[in-house]
């Protein structure tokens, strides 16, 4: 997700407030969010794949990532 589609995510929003948005405007926008969402889900997915839970005597707990996988 790059910035223009940040920016153009804001500006839609900005213009529903105002005066409203078009059939297709209102389309751009939720395949924007949705897109934005999918960026944000991948981002935190790899931020808990490495992240690690230590208990106070520095053994390591759980690894964050492992709980969100499905068990096989």
């Amino acid at each position: 997700m790059d910035q223009k589609m940040i920016d153009r995510i804001n500006e839609l929003a900005r213009k529903a407030k105002t005066e409203g948005l078009t059939e297709d405007e209102k389309q751009e926008q939720a395949d924007l969010r949705e897109a934005y969402r999918a960026a944000f889900r991948r981002n935190l997915a790899g931020i808990l794949d490495h992240t690690t839970i230590v208990d106070e005597k520095g053994n390591v707990v759980r690894h964050v990532g492992d709980a969100a996988k499905p068990k096989s």
